[in-house]
This record gives structure tokens, sequence and C-alpha cells, in this order.
């Protein structure tokens, strides 16, 4: 575990996640794919490609976790900005809380813990690539760019109606934070399993 106090068992626990939580995470997941536009996700993910993308997350990413009382309660992860070498120091950072979770603090709980790994790893640039109603309807509201905006990152660009579901049209903005130092020699980005033991023997989550 990766939390000081762990035996309050009142006290949201911030954990890496395995393989062996795709099916509960996917139940978090499956209700924005389902109900909102905040992915634009059509079908849900079956429970062997949700583990493969953790898997893939985690051979070179934190794919975190919330727990209190061995229940979870959602996830952050980051992945590739762009595949290209010139983009390393970049990633995509995605949060999901359980709905009838949300507003509490476990989404920023999740991304200082998140963000604190990144940066160990060497990571300056996050980015968030959020889908944004021009009206707020049933489907999708502001509150993802609200959320990032509280966490510290700026809106740098915006695609208009490039997202279509429930035959409705949406924006979409990318959203930036840069948490490091860029200078001309930039040491290279670790892989989070060369860091891995470090933050969990230091509990520095």
């Amino acid at each position: 575990m990766l939390e000081e106090n762990l035996v309050n068992a009142e006290k949201v626990v911030i954990r890496v996640a395995t393989v062996g939580d795709a099916e509960r995470l996917l139940q978090i997941y499956a209700p924005y794919v389902v109900n909102t536009a905040i992915t634009f996700e059509y079908e849900v993910p079956t429970v062997q490609e949700f583990r493969k993308r953790i898997y893939h997350v985690l051979e070179r990413y934190p794919y975190l976790v919330a727990e209190k009382n061995e229940e979870l309660l959602g996830f952050a992860y980051a992945s590739a900005f762009h595949e290209r070498a010139a983009y390393d120091w970049a990633v995509e950072t995605s949060i999901y809380i359980c709905m009838d979770k949300r507003k509490v603090g476990i989404g920023r709980k999740l991304h200082d813990c998140l963000e604190k790994i990144l940066k160990e790893q060497g990571v300056l640039n996050l980015n968030a690539c959020i889908a944004y109603p021009r009206n707020e309807d049933e489907y999708l509201t502001k509150n993802s760019v609200e959320f990032h905006s509280h966490l510290g990152y700026r809106l740098v660009g915006e695609f208009y109606q490039c997202g279509y579901k429930f035959n409705r049209w949406y924006n979409m903005v990318w959203m930036e934070k840069q948490i490091g130092e860029h200078i001309s020699n930039q040491p290279a980005v670790k892989n989070f399993n060369f860091i891995r033991k470090k933050v969990e023997t230091e509990k520095s989550l």
C-alpha cells in the first residue's frame, strides 16, 4: 500500500493497479461509456480488453486506483501523448471516479499521486483531452474542464464539433500542466517500473 496510516479503515488508499482489478474498474468506467459523452467510446470494452489496457499502461507509466475498505472508488493513469521520441516528456492523463463518489476529493487525491510519480519519472508536461459541450446537457457538462483548472491545467486549444455521440456533436479541448523544468540537455524519462519499487517503499504517494 502506498499510503501512511493504513490502519485507518476510513482513509482512502492510493495504490498501483493490477490486471486483477480490471473487472471492478470496468464497472466504474462502463457508466461513462453508456450514459455520458465524457468518453467518446461507444461500446463498453470487455474485461479481457480492459486487462490488456491496464497491462499496456503499466509497461511504461503509472496506473493508480483509489481504494477504501477494499472497495475501488476510481482510477487514474498516464499514457503517451504521442509515440514519437521527441514527445517522451509529455503524457496524456485520464481519471475516472465512481459516479456516486465524485466531488469528495478522491479525484484530486488520485491526480496528486499520479503527478508525483510522473514528476519522479522526469515527465514535464501533463495533457488532458476533454470532451466539451457548447451547451451543457444530460450527457456532458463542463465539470471536467473546471476540475482540471483547479488542478493547475490551462486551456491550450479547442476543436469544434469533432466528437459525435448520442446523435449530438460535441467539442473537444486540450488542457496542459507543466510540472518540470525544460532544459537543453533534458534527462531521459524513466520507465515507471524503474522507480516503482522506490515510490512503494517510500510510500511517497
